[in-house]
């Protein structure tokens, strides 16, 4: 059994005090890992590791940066695959998912951020014959990257990649859920030759190193990705310091289908968008609606196409449906689908455990579900589920639609299916969406900025926004 180690100050180190908690495979059940306890005492002796590190980081030259960060993504194109089975086994996605998405996808953040940093630019102004005024931007110093479970590679890197290269120094968190390939990256940030304390990994819980991280006087800027009620925990501890905050939280995500959409490629993305990695991914769309006309037809198709998925051993190639990440999490999910049951809703598919033989038989699996019947206020259809849990509904009018769409407290993502452009963008605009997409899902550029609306969270996160949140702005006025 691995004992995951803290990353301080360029060592693999144990908890200050020894303790270390459990870590469970969804797909069996079992314990596989222990993680360490840490508290407040391993979050200072990180952040003091940053704190030595960061002057001569912060004075690197961009390229001598994008180097060192070139050797990681080196490093992780080599162990592609260990990886990938490594978050298969963590968090029990289909290890196909690890390995065509979140992996690469990590690579493709330290690879975008270690090159947009050589092409930053200063602003400068010409007051005529009295002054040069120029901009400067520099790394805020000590920074806290708080990760989720549902994607840990692929989230944690896109914080922590802007935010070296920027020049600034890392105390992180990944969840204490999914820890390993974070652990694994402490390995590879060693092989690379990072130096000591510019990343910084401190395993554990958030109660004890998460509170302790947000708290500390140190950490100058916290970008987090969770639940809304923990980012507004942190907005609370941070706002009295001033620090800079970067909160991606929840989502009830809209699907909107019209019915002049291209049909079939609209039903093949809407299964991928109800239900990749088990419906555990901030952006899938777990509220549909169908235009009246398409309703019946939709419904039909949609269903028969989930009930093709195959629920599965997450280490199985050819599994489309993984493991719930956690107990805890299952019976959350579970209580859904029962409450949705109780406010009148009918189940097309799934609605239980999903029973698996051998060594998944005591995992935690959900049957893709569908439910239809419900209105568009209840709880199932207000409240964040996080699961392969969606809803279907008919609507007749743009206003109507977009009335459902709006009325929950989230604005993260939302997709529109039509082929009239001039409705698209009637709606993309009206949509109280942080992001939306046209007859697509998750297609993403790393160039432009990403986060939500309304409690969906503050800030963006990618893009060249991410260089310029972990950079602070001085102005320098020259007379002539």
């Amino acid at each position: 059994m691995t004992n995951i180690e803290n990353y301080i100050g360029g060592e693999l180190i144990a908890p200050v005090l020894g303790r270390y908690l459990d870590n469970f495979e969804p797909a069996t059940g079992d314990v596989y890992s222990q993680i360490p306890d840490s508290d407040e005492r391993d979050v200072e002796r990180a952040v003091e590791a940053a704190k030595v590190a960061f002057p001569v980081w912060s004075m690197t030259p961009a390229e001598e940066r994008f180097t060192i960060l070139m050797r990681l993504v080196a490093l992780i194109e080599r162990d592609l695959e260990s990886l990938a089975e490594a978050e298969s086994t963590d968090n029990g996605k289909p290890v196909s998912l690890a390995r065509a998405v979140d992996i690469p996808r990590a690579i493709a953040n330290f690879r975008f951020y270690a090159t947009a940093a050589m092409h930053t630019a200063n602003e400068s102004y010409d007051t005529t014959g009295q002054a040069i005024n120029y901009t400067l931007r520099q790394p805020l110093g000590v920074v806290a990257c708080i990760s989720p479970w549902n994607l840990p590679l692929y989230l944690f890197t896109w914080k922590i990649a802007p935010a070296i290269a920027a020049g600034c120094t890392v105390v992180a968190k990944p969840s204490e859920v999914t820890p390993m390939t974070a652990y694994l990256l402490s390995k590879l940030c060693i092989e690379a030759g990072l130096p000591a304390g510019v990343l910084n990994i401190v395993h554990g819980t958030g109660p004890k190193v998460g509170s302790a991280i947000v708290a500390h006087p140190s950490v100058k800027a916290i970008s987090f990705t969770g639940g809304t009620k923990t980012g507004e925990e942190i907005a609370r501890v941070a706002a009295p310091m001033f620090k800079k905050l970067s909160l991606e939280l929840g989502g009830k995500n809209p699907n909107i289908i019209f019915a002049d959409c291209n049909y079939e490629e609209m039903l093949a993305t809407t299964v991928r968008s109800s239900f990749s990695n088990q419906g555990e991914i901030c952006l899938c769309g777990s509220r549909i609606f169908v235009e009246r006309p398409l309703y019946e037809r939709f419904k039909g198709d949609f269903a028969n196409r989930v009930l093709e998925l195959k629920v599965g051993d997450p280490q199985d190639p050819t599994t489309d449906v993984g493991a719930i990440v956690s107990e805890q999490h299952f019976e959350k999910i579970m209580s859904y689908i029962v409450l949705a049951r109780q406010e009148g809703g009918q189940i097309l598919t799934g609605g239980k455990q999903a029973l698996l033989d051998g060594r998944c038989a005591d995992g935690w699996f959900i049957e893709p579900t569908i439910i239809e019947g419900l209105s568009h206020d209840c709880r199932t259809n207000q409240e964040e589920i996080f699961g392969p849990v969606v809803t279907i509904m008919p609507f007749d009018t743009e206003d109507e639609v977009l009335g459902y769409a709006n009325s929950v407290r989230y604005g993260l993502s939302a997709s529109v299916w039509t082929e009239n452009l001039s409705r698209a963008h009637r709606v993309a605009a009206r949509l109280e969406s942080g992001i939306v997409w046209i007859n697509c899902w998750l297609l993403r550029d790393l160039r432009t900025p990403f986060g939500g609306v309304k409690d969906s969270g503050v800030g963006r996160e990618g893009g060249f926004e991410a260089l310029r949140f972990f950079t602070e702005e001085k102005n320098v006025c020259v007379k002539l």
